[in-house]
């Protein structure tokens, strides 16, 4: 029985391949074998610096190899890895460290005056140079991880938060080691798999690149971040790096389908497509289907406060472009429940909260008891024993066979002219209008009006031409009333369309 993530490494690829590439990085290639070597080095130095279990640690670095060498340290000291985005503004730094605490912090000697200038004296950094300097004390890591069960943590990755200062949602071994036995027995994985690691470290695709990796003895290739905003340079790189499995946000390869980019690149190495994160138009997953029809493409659903993701949904049917497409079913060891306002599971057709129970769950927000509390509640349903469940507030139903569509979050849900809308389902068609790039719609509260941010590909298209499409499908009070085109939208650093960003322009003049 797994009860550290260490095993996938000791148990999977470093037993069984040494001496084939773990990570490309650029020009550098790591071993298993010289990862799980730089991993316990670091790991007996950071337990001489700091004899403590279950502590936060920050690491300060950019996305490379030396950032899983720190995280992999971190687990093996017996402690929580807490990667931080070195793009992100000094004072919201400031305020992730000040809510979590960490014991120290790992950094690069290239970024320590950075961090120093950030931090202040009273935090501990160590430098990853340093920590890979020295003895490996294996009987040192071995007494160390004894001391280490399951349900300790194991990462923590930090979210928005609505006052400003990002929740630190704390995951733990035992939730990732069955997310990743789901997935291995769901697919079939091996070590041919080369991963084209897109997303940041700091963000929740990171936990399955990195473990499918470890266990299955995968390539983890790190997509350069000069190539990851250039659609047609990533289509070459994957070509190039002959990746075979990707797991990205939808952002990327809507914009992909809008160029049309996908037939001019041989792309047959590719075997899975996983995405979440956000909604993947239906009508452009279509034209990935078509262009890559040996392609598996796997839609996957879950808030970080879920280990990774908690259902999925393998495409495995044809969808007309307007169609939803569903989020699936739980994955193993998950339950999903659908509850209306009074906390009554729904019936089939009837929409409700989405809300999850079992080990998926996260084990809360770090140092933030009350905001777990509230969010990881006890299960309605069940008054017989204490069970949490994640109250996700998205709103989903489910289909008489099981099957989960979601239908948009309740955030997202507003009421305009005295009817009901969700600002999803408006955002859904939008993206079926030809010419139309990416699209998000808002609410502006201030002046009652819906508002329509989007992409235009084409000259051609016209506010109008947008009304009098959604005018063949909505009610004319779903219909936006204010449009902002842009040349681009603005994203997050996990390539999400950065909503937040758009609601401050609401508020701007056109």
């Amino acid at each position: 029985m797994m009860l550290n993530v260490v095993d996938f490494l000791e148990q999977g690829a470093l037993r069984r391949f040494s001496d084939k590439a773990a990570i490309v990085d650029g020009g550098r290639v790591l071993t298993f074998a010289e990862l799980a070597a730089d991993a316990r080095c670091c790991a007996t130095q950071l337990v001489r610096r700091l004899d403590k279990v279950n502590q936060a640690v920050a690491v300060y670095l950019p996305k490379c190899a030396e950032t899983v060498i720190a995280n992999l340290g971190i687990v093996y000291s017996g402690n929580a890895y807490c990667n931080l985005d070195i793009k992100s503004p000094a004072q919201r730094i400031r305020n992730i460290l000040d809510k979590i605490g960490p014991a120290c912090a790992i950094t690069s000697r290239a970024l320590a005056g950075t961090l120093r200038d950030i931090v202040g004296p009273d935090l501990e950094i160590a430098c990853v140079e340093d920590l890979l300097e020295g003895e490996i004390n294996d009987a040192l890591l071995q007494d160390r991880l004894r001391r280490v069960i399951d349900t300790d943590p194991l990462c923590i990755i930090n979210t928005s938060g609505s006052t400003g200062t990002p929740k630190g949602v704390a995951l733990s071994h035992r939730g990732t080691i069955d997310f990743m036995g789901w997935l291995f027995a769901t697919f079939d994985f091996d070590e041919s798999v080369r991963i084209g690691s897109l997303s940041p470290l700091y963000f929740d695709i990171y936990i399955l690149e990195l473990f499918l990796c470890l266990y299955k003895g995968a390539t983890l290739v790190f997509v350069p971040e000069q190539t990851a905003t250039f659609p047609a340079r990533l289509l070459e790189f994957l070509h190039d790096q002959r990746i075979s499995f990707l797991f990205w946000v939808p952002s990327i390869m809507v914009a992909i389908a809008n160029l049309d980019l996908l037939g001019k690149y041989d792309l047959a190495a590719l075997e899975n497509i996983f995405f979440a994160g956000e909604v993947f138009p239906t009508k452009q997953l279509n034209h990935w289907r078509r262009t890559l029809p040996k392609a598996r493409f796997v839609n996957l659903y879950g808030p970080i406060e879920i280990h990774v993701d908690c259902t999925y949904f393998i495409v495995d049917r044809e969808f007309d472009d307007d169609e939803p497409l569903p989020i699936g079913r739980p994955c193993r060891n998950t339950d999903i429940l659908i509850l209306d306002d009074e906390g009554h599971s729904c019936a089939p057709g009837e929409r409700g909260e989405l809300c999850v129970r079992g080990s998926s769950l996260a084990l809360g927000y770090w140092n933030d008891p009350d905001k777990t509390a509230r969010a990881f509640a006890q299960n309605p349903l069940n008054t017989r024993y204490p069970e949490r469940i994640y109250r996700t507030g998205d709103v989903a139903w489910r289909r008489e066979d099981g099957e989960i569509f979601l239908v948009g979050r309740k955030d997202f849900q507003i009421k305009h002219m005295g009817y009901r809308i969700d600002l999803q389902e408006i955002e859904h068609q939008v993206h079926c209008v030809e010419g139309i790039g990416q699209a998000c719609v808002l609410y502006n509260q201030a002046v009652k009006e819906i508002t329509l941010f989007y992409e235009v590909l084409s000259a051609d298209v016209e506010p109008a031409h947008i009304r009098r499409r959604l005018a063949e499908i909505f009610p004319k009070y779903m219909i936006p009333t204010a449009f902002r085109s842009m040349a681009s939208l603005p994203r997050n650093p996990n390539g999400k369309v950065d909503r937040n960003g758009l609601a401050i322009l609401l508020s701007s003049p056109q």
